[in-house]
């Protein structure tokens, strides 16, 4: 599926930073999460065309994040960004944002691949902006809707991206850590919404996407309890050398 003389952008959930890091280590050249850790496609999507336009972040952008209220430590991030990139003020914060997004961007432009790993169909929207955010970054509850995206809206995001990338090929899988917050049911169905979205996407650009079955080899092959972590939500170090072995073996 990939070999070491491929450049490759990795972004996606905590799962593909377990898949990215070992890609690092065993050489291969890799572009790994530019933007933190994103969970969701909605957010996905919007980095990848952050990493199209190289547009840069400004002030606008930038919201305070509450580290510790009760002492008076605050910090700067934006919605677009996992809570790694937060900094003591707006500027920092900015400098760095934009630090990364132009190396990533130069990165992205001539890389041949691209891994995607989806996390979960529920996402967080932002109710005075409207905006489907990466993080909600400490910020009260009350200031976010709740929604699960459907099949249709994930593909529509995907395919005039892929479309306007030809030359790239493009491999979506689905992270095999549950949500619990989500409860059993809604993990199942956040799961199999992704999956739908990625085949739907897959027959319409079927040339240059490919899927690799994380999720499946987790729940079907490494269902023991033993391939777990202690959480009994993530998988254990044995189960991701596990899938990473399959993957790079394809």
């Amino acid at each position: 599926m990939i070999s070491r003389e491929n450049k490759i952008v990795m972004t996606g959930s905590c799962f593909s930073t377990e898949i990215g890091n070992r890609l690092k280590d065993a050489g291969y050249n890799i572009c790994l999460n530019p933007f933190g850790i994103l969970f969701n496609p909605a957010s996905i999507a919007t980095a990848i065309k952050r990493l199209e336009s190289g547009e840069r972040f400004t002030e606008k952008d930038v919201i305070m994040r509450t580290d510790d209220a009760a002492l008076g430590k605050f910090s700067y991030v934006s919605f677009s960004h996992h809570g790694s990139f937060a900094r003591p003020s707006p500027d920092e914060f900015i400098k760095n944002a934009d630090s990364s997004l132009a190396v990533a961007r130069n990165f992205f432009l001539s890389a041949d691949t691209i891994i995607l790993t989806f996390g979960t169909a529920w996402v967080f929207r932002h109710i005075s902006s409207g905006k489907i955010v990466a993080n909600c970054h400490k910020i009260p509850s009350r200031e976010f809707s709740r929604e699960m995206m459907d099949v249709d809206r994930i593909a529509s995001l995907y395919l005039p991206i892929i479309k306007r990338h030809p030359e790239k090929r493009w491999i979506f899988t689905v992270s095999p850590i549950r949500h619990p917050a989500d409860g059993l049911h809604g993990n199942q169905l956040s799961k199999a919404t992704l999956l739908l979205a990625i085949e739907k996407i897959q027959r319409q650009c079927s040339e240059n996407t490919a899927y690799f079955p994380s999720y499946e080899i987790m729940i079907d092959e490494l269902r023991d309890h033993r391939y777990y972590a202690s959480d009994d939500l993530h998988p254990s170090e044995d189960a991701v050398n596990m899938i990473f072995e399959k993957f790079i073996a394809l």
